[in-house]
């Protein structure tokens, strides 16, 4: 009995501690002539136009900074950048681009920030993928966006190539 309860939760949870949604009451009564059981999944619309993934809506994961199934709105600047570290556990490290103009010499100039963002478990981003970030409230010291869309890589393209979107 115990080796069953042992191989369970190694197939069905990858964290240490028990996963659940705050907005799902796990205990409720289910109908017993119900044909199909429909798992309990609580998604939002994040708004804005853009679109919540299947993976929000089908998957099982537990993320409660996840903009579709968590407690975080998207409020602020939305922006587009080049993914260049995938590292962390659950964040990304996105490279923006842009030019500054220099008055005097009338000329521009390159420039880039990094920026930190959550990525929820239903994106599958890698390295060189183009994804669209918007800002949350500080979900730690440095991540204050949260991933919202994402392209698949293009053309492979060095990590400090100037790209503009």
């Amino acid at each position: 009995m115990c080796s069953i309860i042992v191989w369970w939760r190694l197939t069905i949870e990858n964290e240490k501690a028990y996963q659940s949604q705050d907005a799902i009451f796990v205990a409720r009564k289910r109908n017993v002539n119900a044909k199909k059981v429909k798992a309990m999944r609580w998604v939002k619309s994040v708004g804005l136009g853009i679109k919540t993934p299947d993976a929000a809506i089908e998957g099982t994961y537990v993320d409660k900074k996840c903009p579709f199934t968590g407690n975080v709105s998207i409020r602020g600047k939305i922006l587009k950048g080049l993914v260049i570290s995938t590292k962390m556990k659950r964040t990304i490290v996105v490279r923006r681009d842009y030019l500054h103009y220099i008055k005097k010499y009338r000329r521009f100039e390159k420039r880039h920030k990094n920026i930190h963002a959550h990525c929820s478990p239903c994106f599958a981003v890698k390295e060189g993928d183009i994804v669209t970030i918007g800002q949350c409230r500080p979900l730690a010291k440095t991540v204050k966006f949260n991933v919202v869309a994402h392209e698949a890589q293009r053309a492979k393209t060095g990590k400090k190539t100037f790209r503009m979107f």
